[in-house]
């Protein structure tokens, strides 16, 4: 049985310590297409460099992705 963290009350995925090893999302980022390659780049951008520097840049984008500095 697959076990999702997001009922540890992480704000994201990118807080949970089993991120690299988790089937469910790993699943869903490794998917064919633009938009999943673009939500796994943030979720290792807010890892990276916190949700605060992320919402600075996000806020700037007219759809659910976009660039990064």
């Amino acid at each position: 049985m697959k076990i999702c963290c997001m009922n540890n009350n992480f704000i994201t995925c990118a807080d949970c310590d089993k991120y690299p090893s988790c089937e469910i999302i790993q699943n869903f980022h490794n998917k064919n297409g633009y938009k999943y390659k673009k939500y796994k780049e943030a979720i290792i951008y807010i890892r990276r460099n916190g949700y605060k520097k992320f919402l600075e840049i996000a806020d700037k984008w007219s759809m659910q992705y976009g660039k990064y500095k």
